[in-house]
């Protein structure tokens, strides 16, 4: 599988390569102290959480995300997308939060293994955080609707990239469709099915989900 995460990404450095590789033989370690993937999940690791994360960067532009861009992920569980999007963006910065302290402790760990100094995480839930983000990233956490109040306070004003300031949610396709017709009147938003980027079966049925802040 990993020759498969470099065939989607041919311009991997080294040194992202190595940090990706280490990936799957830290979280079999984790996991076998603190339940945080599934075993069956851990079997297809790679392509369901990996190559799943990085999927955000099939659709930003090439130029990808500027340097110094500050991005949250709410509900990261045991840090995804996060984490695998901070090998491949070292350059901005990345606060990853979940309100499980067990969850927030393997990230913490994985991060200071890989040396992901671009990484900060938090225990905390979404509505106590203050501080202000260029995009929002979120996976499997909550209805678009919801996330999209609890992040409204948390934009930054800045534009600093191509695309405008807003939340990426990885979702299933159908209840990407279903979600998208509760967001508030007006809201701008795209789905993007993943089936048009990778040709696993896997991704048959997932989308990333873009809605342009309201800040």
């Amino acid at each position: 599988m990993l020759q498969t995460i470099a065939t989607y990404f041919p311009n991997l450095s080294a040194e992202q390569t190595a940090k990706i590789s280490q990936l799957a033989p830290l979280y079999e370690e984790w996991n076998a102290k603190i339940n945080v993937i599934s075993r069956k999940d851990m079997e297809h690791f790679y392509l369901h959480h990996v190559l799943h994360s990085l999927a955000l960067a099939k659709i930003l532009p090439a130029t990808g995300l500027a340097k110094e861009t500050r991005v949250l992920d709410v509900g990261t569980g045991g840090g995804f997308p996060g984490l695998p999007l901070s090998i491949l963006y070292p350059e901005v910065h990345w606060d990853l939060a979940d309100s499980v302290r067990k969850k927030i402790t393997v990230v913490e760990a994985i991060a200071t293994s890989l040396q992901l100094k671009n990484v900060r995480a938090a225990c905390t839930r979404v509505e106590a955080l203050h501080n202000r983000y260029d995009l929002i990233v979120t996976r499997a956490v909550a209805p678009l609707a919801e996330v999209c109040g609890w992040v409204r306070p948390l934009w930054m004003r800045r534009q600093l990239n191509a695309q405008p300031n807003g939340l990426w949610a990885w979702k299933g396709t159908e209840a990407a469709q279903a979600e998208v017709q509760d967001l508030p009147r007006g809201s701008y938003w795209e789905i993007y099915p993943l089936s048009d980027f990778f040709a696993e079966e896997y991704f048959a049925t997932k989308a990333l989900v873009y809605v342009q802040s309201a800040g």
